[in-house]
């Protein structure tokens, strides 16, 4: 694994950068530059296509985020300063970066690799919850996503109560729900056979203390999982990413860069949001430090990412990471639709089709908006690595994959307002036996069934 990028000097220039107000950076810096970005390098969304095949398009949008990462910097919060980096030192950033990073151990040891535009080798697949679940429910559902034979990693859901008490942020039930989030989560996989699996993060943990709390492999979180560093939208972070940083670094752990880049806010449409994925992509490199990346889009009124807008947007994004970057990268689908219902199982399968097939590995799947307590099930995150593994496996190239990606959105773009909220995770569980219900297994059957007659390939 390479070492970190010259910490010491991140946090220097966090303190000594440029100054700037944050109403400035937003108005004056951001987007100003990313309208002139989306002019010069022609950026353009057709409202057609959803998989692009031009790869001129791709380099271009890699040239724009790179620029107007060269042009923003990182604004941190707290300091009001600029972390800017020169072109020859992001250079140097990315060729000593690893080819691959190796995580879990034992018999769940596997390799996370940068993957290519149509590459046949199949993604890298972490199922992850990470949604609020109450004590009682929490180990049952880790145990359920441990149990999804496709699942290289298991991310985390959210303990939302820790002994009839709400978790909340800096008090100190995050302290101890954070710890009981790092026992309960370890006890849940070797409950099922799994106990060295990738365990993706102790997602429980709101502020920087809480996560260093459980900095512990003895007891806590192992140095073969994952540590998450967000960002903070857009190009921004604060001194509790920052410390989460360094300590992860010190302790050795595989460190998450973690970013949403909104469609509708400061970054503008999917075209200007687009180069801002990119510019993203590089502060998770310079400034969190990051060995993966979990880039999870999205719509800020849908708040989903499976419509079409938003997949030419991923598709893009990740072709021009593939063509020019050595990054491993994990695709964070958000459906519209909860659980138990027909389109979130659509979108799912789109979502892991497209993103696939554009060179991403795949993080699935949050359901229902990613906003609901309890509606989240490791059977949507099935579906789109199913399909997406499928799609690997079969070569699909980026023309065909358009036309079947079109074929699956027919079926449910037009519900995405009004899309259906579904059941809760106790509803499409037999919480005792740990397995789907007789009524969401048949369910996926059936929506398995409809898309290979559509002529989408699926794990058969």
């Amino acid at each position: 694994m390479a070492p970190p990028w010259r910490i010491p000097e991140v946090l220097r220039r966090s303190e000594n950068g440029p100054l700037c107000m944050e109403k400035d950076f937003d108005t004056k810096i951001l987007f100003p530059k990313i309208k002139e970005l989306i002019k010069e390098y022609d950026i353009k969304f057709d409202g057609e296509t959803i998989i692009p095949s031009d790869n001129s398009l791709a380099d271009d949008l890699w040239k724009a985020g790179l620029e107007l990462y060269l042009h923003t910097g990182t604004l941190c919060l707290e300091t009001s300063r600029r972390i800017m980096f020169t072109e020859e030192e992001i250079k140097e950033a990315l060729i000593s970066f690893p080819e691959k990073i190796v995580v879990g151990s034992g018999t769940e040891r596997r390799e996370v690799y940068h993957r290519d535009i149509e590459d046949r080798r199949r993604p890298f697949c972490v199922f992850s919850p990470s949604l609020p679940f109450s004590e009682e429910l929490f180990a049952i559902v880790e145990m359920a996503y441990a149990l999804e034979p496709l699942a290289d990693g298991v991310g985390a859901g959210v303990l939302d109560e820790l002994w009839g008490e709400k978790v909340r942020s800096k008090a100190p039930t995050d302290v101890a729900g954070a710890g009981a989030h790092a026992l309960m989560i370890r006890e849940a996989v070797r409950r099922v056979g799994r106990p060295n699996i990738y365990l993706a993060d102790v997602q429980t943990a709101l502020s920087d203390t809480a996560q260093i709390s459980v900095s512990n492999p003895e007891w806590g979180v192992r140095t073969t999982d994952g540590r998450m560093v967000g960002t903070i939208s857009e190009l921004k972070i604060d001194w509790g990413g920052l410390n989460r940083m360094v300590n992860f670094h010190k302790c050795g752990y595989i460190i998450m860069s973690l970013f949403g880049p909104m469609v509708g806010g400061y970054a503008g449409g999917v075209e200007g949001t687009a180069i801002v994925s990119v510019a993203t992509h590089l502060q998770g490199l310079m400034v969190n430090q990051g060995h993966l990346d979990t880039f999870f889009p999205f719509d800020i009124n849908q708040l989903n990412n499976t419509s079409r807008n938003l997949l030419w947007m991923i598709s893009l994004v990740y072709q021009a990471l593939a063509r020019n970057s050595p990054f491993l990268s994990m695709s964070n689908g958000i459906g519209a639709a909860g659980p138990c219902t027909e389109m979130v199982l659509l979108e799912a399968a789109t979502h892991g089709l497209v993103s696939t097939v554009s060179g991403a590995n795949l993080w699935e799947f949050f359901a229902a908006r990613n906003k609901y307590k309890d509606r989240t099930t490791p059977v949507e995150a099935r579906m789109a690595c199913e399909v997406g593994r499928a799609a690997a496996k079969a070569g699909l190239k980026r023309d065909e994959t358009n036309e079947l990606a079109k074929k699956l959105l027919k079926e449910y773009e037009g519900k995405i307002k009004d899309a259906p909220l579904g059941k809760k995770f106790q509803e499409c569980y037999d919480i005792k036996r740990v397995v789907p219900t007789k009524e969401y297994t048949e369910l996926y059957n059936n929506v398995k069934k409809k898309i290979i007659d559509l002529g989408v390939p699926v794990l058969i």
